[in-house]
């Protein structure tokens, strides 16, 4: 089934409910379907011919979700793209995807590229214009989607198209799993460019649910969101929760209405799920795993109602449970062989077909895949980079394999930010390390051998490079890096190295 059929069955049945609350306004599943094929229709006057990927630049507004829901109308793949984004990135994102058209939000500045037609929209959307009679959407479970793009370890983003069949199969899996219902009303977190918010909006929408947009300071105070929204159901990444507790803000039963509490996209602490149980006393928690290539999450682990039942893990990290039906997994050491710890590979209805770039496909997939340009066949296992081991009959989540790290929930390339350092005039070399901090939280710091550069200047070089989340909390300059006793950078020492400066500047 399409993703738009997903939203449509439930148009249908629950016309009159409420499908979207945004910026103090409601609107019903038959309004929400009117603007968006009103904009379908629209589209398709501006463009004789409908691009196969369309690219989608909006803030949180009508328009992002009518946006979405019109590009799937048209059975389409959406680009979302991140207005915080610096331009460049979007205009790689832009070119790289080959998409012909942008929906876009006029107080936006969209990139000009050529061959990429920009069609600008009243982000309010006021009721929709008759609109031209749309064909009937076919069912075409392989037509792509959504095409989203991740960090890379090569200085570039990697694209990763979803396809119709990926995105339905885990719909399917989750419909009743976190008891979803024409009842319940959802947090909307995730930004667009970020797959979990598929979740958000299809897994809710096929529900006949209520989707709740908060702004951007209402996910500042995640705790006042919710007991002023009366919602059933949460769904962020661990780190709302570090933020809660840091201002101290998540007091017991203090989010009584919540039924369904989901995290996912960073490692889940002990700490962490204990002190939102607290606040959320009625609420079942669940600890979602999965990377973008396996469609949004693939296995979860259900917690006990008893904390006191709640197993302990000798990282304090609680465990990723088992993955999903229509999902088999295995745990391979480096030379492709089981083992008792060693990195999760999976493979089955969610395995993407491989990266938008198909070099990047080198080293993801075992067995390797086949020629350049040609899907991964689907019997190879996804290599996700991801170290666990099994206890009592679940996955237990120990590291990465790689120097990937993932901060409030985005997926970092530490070597993407290494990349953009050394592009720089001046810098000879660079690593960045994440160093957890108050809460377990990590924080990026950069280590530069650029003796002739200032510091600061290399931090807003990066500012203007990449996203907000990549930038690193500072920038140190030395002579040259550690190393091992095999020539290597030592990256523990690196890390030492960072702290000790942190601490000067403290005591300073």
């Amino acid at each position: 089934m399409m993703l738009y059929h997903w939203f449509e069955a439930s148009v249908a049945r629950h016309g009159t409910r409420t499908a979207l609350e945004i910026d103090g306004a409601r609107h019903t599943y038959r309004e929400l379907a009117g603007l968006a094929e009103s904009l379908a229709a629209r589209i398709r006057e501006e463009s004789p011919v409908v691009p196969e990927r369309i690219g989608l630049l909006a803030e949180r507004s009508v328009l992002a979700y009518a946006g979405y829901l019109a590009i799937q109308r048209l059975g389409k793949s959406v680009v979302p793209l991140n207005p915080a984004f610096p331009q460049g990135r979007t205009s790689y994102m832009m070119t790289a995807s080959g998409m012909g058209l942008v929906l876009a939000d006029p107080r936006l500045d969209v990139p000009r590229i050529d061959g990429i037609r920009v069609l600008t929209v009243d982000p309010a959307l006021g009721p929709p214009a008759p609109a031209t009679a749309l064909p009937d959407l076919l069912d075409v479970p392989e037509a792509e989607a959504y095409l989203l793009f991740t960090s890379g370890s090569t200085g570039t983003p990697k694209g990763v198209p979803v396809r119709q069949r990926n995105v339905s199969a885990f719909l399917e899996t989750v419909r009743d799993r976190y008891l979803l219902d024409p009842s319940a009303r959802c947090s909307q977190c995730f930004d667009l460019t970020f797959d979990l918010s598929v979740f958000d909006l299809f897994a809710v929408w096929g529900a006949g649910a209520a989707l709740v947009v908060p702004s951007r300071n209402d996910l500042l105070r995640p705790v006042r969101f919710v007991a002023a929204n009366a919602l059933t159901h949460w769904f962020s990444v661990p780190s709302a929760i570090s933020r809660a507790q840091a201002g101290g803000r998540l007091r017991a039963d203090s989010m009584p209405s919540l039924r369904q509490s989901l995290f996912c996209g960073e490692p889940l602490t002990w700490q962490q799920a204990r002190a939102w149980k607290a606040a959320a006393p009625g609420s079942a928690l669940s600890n979602l795993y999965g990377p973008t290539e396996l469609t949004i999450s693939c296995s979860d682990f259900s917690l006990p109602v008893n904390p006191d039942d709640w197993p302990a893990t000798p990282n304090g990290v609680l465990p990723i449970g088992l993955p999903y039906p229509g999902l088999e997994y295995a745990v391979l050491d480096e030379t492709g062989q089981p083992a008792a710890d060693g990195e999760l590979c999976v493979r089955g209805v969610q395995r993407f077909d491989g990266y938008l770039d198909p070099a990047a496909n080198e080293g993801r997939f075992h067995p390797v895949s086949g020629p350049a340009g040609d899907p991964v066949p689907r019997d190879h296992w996804y290599r996700t980079g991801d170290r666990v081991t099994t206890r009592e009959g679940v996955l237990h989540f120990l590291g990465r394999t790689d120097h990937q790290v993932k901060i409030n929930g985005y997926r970092i390339e530490l070597g993407e930010i290494e990349a953009a350092l050394r592009s720089s005039t001046g810098v000879t070399d660079a690593v960045v390390v994440a160093v957890p901090e108050a809460g377990d939280t990590l924080v990026l710091y950069a280590v530069c051998v650029a003796p002739d550069r200032e510091p600061a200047e290399l931090r807003a070089e990066l500012v203007r490079d990449l996203p907000g989340y990549m930038v690193p909390r500072r920038v140190l300059t030395v002579g040259q890096l550690p190393a091992n006793s095999n020539g290597k950078v030592d990256r523990r020492a690196v890390t030492d190295l960072v702290r000790g400066a942190t601490q000067r500047l403290v005591a300073a």
